[in-house]
């Protein structure tokens, strides 16, 4: 592919950080946005403050990474500042994407959009659906992650279903929470090999289609907290943060990445030296 100029919202984040060096490593120019530094200076769930902020620029596609995740609430409602980023934020990168005459647009998503259950041993594949809800405390989270692929697809955007992250960056290399004792196997990815399937995405994935990026030997939240030193156990978890209890001891799920393997040609590296058993 030839290089493009990309605005990437997000990249001060634990994917934003190795996906700006991935997409510079690739020969493409990146302009990052952020509230508070980056090349571009705008709160993207302030519309007119971030289009005011780009007139006059251009770009050749938009990568939005914007999530809320550092601190962990008890409880998850529409106001969740992650999910108001997937619905409104989604929103106004779109019309940012339409004023900066990018022609591609990419935005996160996760595989918990299939649904905070126990999902069973059959590998779940990007033609299984997506957005099921269980009335349970997690169900705006996929609300939001629902409408951001949507709002993704209707401009011919692509939506990539990471994993659970670990690496730099993560709350893997944090420690901030305990993990339950006991709990489903959940896929999970390293956030450079996150990153260079963005990149693969944004070089060769279809338009209006869904990547699923992770590893595909899913593990629990506890094999891999004691791999990476977090505190056990977390026996009042569920009580304590109700949305986090929903993610480790309620989800149990097996994804396959066959289709970004077949279709972006991409292949887990970063996380292979000690991966998830």
């Amino acid at each position: 592919m030839v290089p493009v100029r990309i605005l990437l919202a997000g990249a001060t984040g634990a994917i934003g950080r190795p996906l700006t060096t991935a997409l510079t490593n690739a020969g493409h120019e990146v302009l990052t946005l952020s509230r508070t530094a980056g090349d571009i200076r705008a709160d993207a769930l302030d519309r007119e403050a971030l289009l005011r902020a780009l007139r006059g620029r251009t770009a050749d596609a938009v990568i939005h990474q914007l999530t809320a995740l550092k601190q962990a609430r008890r409880t998850v409602d529409a106001n969740d500042p992650s999910t108001v980023l997937r619905i409104k934020g989604t929103a106004n990168l779109i019309e940012a994407a339409q004023l900066l005459g990018a022609q591609r647009f990419l935005v996160q998503s996760l595989v918990l959009g299939y649904g905070y259950l126990d999902h069973g041993d059959r590998p779940l594949t990007e033609t299984d659906p997506f957005g099921v809800k269980t009335g349970g405390p997690a169900d705006p989270v996929v609300d939001g992650l629902v409408s951001a692929e949507r709002q993704a697809f209707a401009v011919d955007g692509i939506a990539l279903r990471y994993g659970v992250f670990f690496g730099p960056g993560t709350w893997f290399s944090r420690g901030r929470f305990p993990v339950p004792l006991r709990g489903g196997v959940v896929p999970w990815v390293h956030v450079r090999d996150a990153a260079a399937a963005t990149v693969l995405a944004l070089e060769r994935g279809a338009a209006r289609e869904a990547y699923n990026i992770c590893m595909e030997n899913p593990a629990t939240w506890r094999e891999m907290a004691g791999r990476h030193g977090l505190p056990l156990p977390g026996r009042l978890l569920r009580a304590a943060v109700p949305y986090l209890g929903a993610a480790m001891i309620d989800t149990s799920m097996r994804v396959s990445n066959a289709k970004a393997r077949n279709e972006l040609g991409w292949e887990p590296v970063a996380g292979a030296s000690s991966p998830p058993r």
